[in-house]
């Protein structure tokens, strides 16, 4: 004979422990997003001429200049390309 309500009772508390598990890695991956967002917001304000950064798509370069929301990065001798400061993800 089957005991429904152990059955009923065992599938509560497995949904409650998922639900809590969830729970927790949304807030610590809330938190680690708003710590990485905060260091990306800190390092493109503080772009200076002669820093080694590197882009999001992993091209490494030096800044020679900085306007607004462009930086000129010269990427090999004498190639220089403009790119937004939101495209660079450290500096190396």
């Amino acid at each position: 004979m089957i005991n429904w309500e152990v059955i009923i009772w065992t599938c509560i508390t497995i949904g409650v422990l998922l639900g809590i598990a969830a729970l927790i890695l949304t807030f610590i991956s809330a938190r680690n997003i708003k710590k990485k967002t905060s260091e990306l917001k800190t390092l493109h304000s503080d772009l200076k001429p002669g820093m080694k950064v590197m882009f999001c798509g992993a091209v490494y370069g030096k800044v020679i200049k900085v306007k607004d929301d462009i930086v000129e990065v010269e990427i090999a001798k004498n190639v220089i390309v403009s790119v937004s400061r939101y495209a660079i993800q450290s500096v190396a």
